[in-house]
């Protein structure tokens, strides 16, 4: 499963909320992680569905294939 690609969706978040950007990992309920760059938010969400993963494999719980909806919006994202 380690060849997976989730994707991740980065929104800014409000000076109220200590600024900077979240990283959410849709098809992984409550994976998500947050970084001062858009890219140190990614870095860490990466490093957050690797123990999501992880710990979902030590409950025996069931590992989702990643969206095609969401990797479709990921690539724009990435393209804009």
């Amino acid at each position: 499963m380690g060849d997976l690609e989730y994707p991740i969706l980065v929104e800014p978040r409000s000076v109220a909320d200590g600024g900077g950007f979240a990283a959410i990992v849709p098809d992984l309920p409550g994976c998500m992680s947050n970084g001062e760059t858009p890219e140190g938010a990614v870095a860490k969400a990466q490093d957050a569905i690797q123990a999501w993963i992880e710990n979902s494999r030590r409950l025996g719980r069931a590992i989702p294939r990643p969206s095609r909806h969401h990797v479709a919006i990921w690539a724009a994202l990435k393209t804009a």
